[in-house]
């Protein structure tokens, strides 16, 4: 999680099993791979480029990690094609790191998506698809 907030990506991606995937549950959002992982990081990071954790809280399973955190960020660039807006927003997220051995297999984001588009000024998206 913290190079993910440091911008180090390619580190990020070598904690997995050598096959990344993230499933976004809010949006049914699933990036699939080094090349859809890194898109969607990339992405975010453009949309929201101070993006980081408060509050992180670590529950261990015998397969899986579960976070729970306070995600923030400032909508600073372009998202979904939509100029910035330059309001900031703080949502509550649950992730689920899926591990075989040492080695995440998967990251299964919950949030609520609603929240986070209207404390940024994008309510329009609302009940659009990604």
């Amino acid at each position: 999680m913290n190079t993910e907030v440091t911008k180090e990506f390619d580190r990020t991606l070598a904690t997995f099993n050598g096959h990344p995937r993230y499933e976004i549950m809010a949006t049914g959002q699933v990036f699939d791979g080094d090349d859809e992982v890194m898109g969607y990081y990339r992405t975010t990071r453009t949309a929201f480029p101070d993006q980081r954790h408060d509050n992180v809280r670590y529950h261990v399973a015998d397969d899986a990690v579960i976070t729970e955190f306070d995600l923030l960020g400032t909508n600073l660039g372009e998202f979904y094609g939509l100029p910035p807006t330059g309001k900031a927003f703080r949502v509550p997220i649950i992730a689920v790191f899926f591990f075989d051995g040492d080695r995440i297999v998967n990251e299964r984001i919950y949030f609520d998506s609603a929240s986070l588009l209207t404390q940024i000024g994008r309510s329009e998206l609302l009940g659009q698809q990604p």
